[in-house]
């Protein structure tokens, strides 16, 4: 588990990051996402103690990284945005470099495996990893986080540079190691957020403006609920009947095709009118050939949290 408490870092007058908390539970992928330059990397460097707070704390499994370092960072694996891989060394040398360096107990031959299995590269093993391609090399990467089975995995944009067919093998393996990890992943790929993440915090300039599900951070957004209906009948008959449900706020015209129009409607937060509009449409003769609720997609949401459009925060369930 990770545990960050009003964390900061200034150089100078410039707040890099500021006065951010949030947690990170056992068994969770959660996605930290953000323009460049909003504060990522400098939380993760905080959070694996490569350069030190200004002021708050950041706690791996209860131990906090500033007070006992190596007893916290031994909880911690971490993938840079530039893997440390020395090009000269085979992947083999380098991995029994890491285990040393890492002075783990493991078994060494049998823990190898298992994680060259998992991340697979066995069949690179003896290979020179400047002789690599990318997508190998970041799972080489990805191994020497995984020497010494740490609890918490933190990987600082893992798909940067890589082929399409490379980022969606990177997305099942990230997938996988948080059955058994606790895993942080930053990035400003919102697709790969998208794909991976239980759990979604953005931080724009420092501060965090959200830190939620997808799902609940597009429903807080929308501020009420939302239908989009394809209904077949003349626009002044359907809307009439649509306006005269309890409720209803807004009914408008977005699209027309032969004679199938649909139609946006928005509601009071919390109200449901679904079995009702059906009911109006059938006593109508309006027969609804399409209905479902309105999404903010992750894009949508946020361009609406890093431009201005949204709520100053959105945490876990409170604005």
């Amino acid at each position: 588990m990770i545990e960050v408490q009003n964390l900061s870092k200034h150089y100078g007058d410039k707040a890099a990051v500021n006065n951010i908390s949030f947690t990170a539970n056992d068994g969770e992928i959660l996605g930290f996402l953000g323009p460049n330059g909003a504060g990522k990397s400098t939380t993760m460097n905080m959070l694996t103690g490569y350069i030190s707070s200004t002021s708050g704390k950041a706690l791996i499994n209860g131990i906090d990284i500033l007070e006992d370092p190596i007893k916290a960072k031994k909880n911690i694996g971490y993938l840079p945005e530039l893997p440390p891989l020395y090009m000269d060394m085979t992947v083999k040398e380098y991995l029994n470099f890491i285990y040393d360096l890492k002075k783990c107990k493991l078994p060494r031959v049998s823990h190898l495996k298992d994680i060259c299995g998992l991340v697979k590269i066995d069949h690179v093993y003896n290979r020179v990893i400047r002789n690599l391609s990318k997508g190998y090399r970041q799972r080489v990467g990805v191994a020497q986080a995984l020497v010494g089975n740490p609890p918490v995995l933190i990987l600082d944009e893992p798909t940067v540079g890589l082929d399409p067919k490379q980022i969606i093998e990177i997305r099942t393996l990230i997938k996988k190691l948080g059955k058994n990890h606790t895993v942080i992943l930053s990035s400003h790929i919102l697709s790969e957020v998208q794909a991976v993440c239980d759990k979604i915090i953005v931080i724009n300039e420092g501060r965090i403006v959200a830190d939620d599900t997808e799902t609940n951070l597009s429903d807080k957004l929308i501020g009420s609920h939302i239908l989009t209906a394809k209904i077949e009948g003349e626009y002044e008959s359907v809307a009439k009947k649509v306006l005269a449900i309890e409720g209803v706020e807004v009914c408008r015209q977005v699209n027309e095709n032969e004679g199938v129009i649909e139609y946006r409607i928005e509601t009071e937060e919390g109200r449901d009118i679904r079995r009702e509009l059906f009911n109006a449409m059938a006593e109508n003769g309006t027969p609804i050939l399409e209905l479902r609720s309105a999404e903010l997609s992750l894009e949508d949401i946020f361009l609406r949290l890093t431009i201005g459009e949204a709520p100053a925060a959105i945490n876990g369930g409170e604005e």
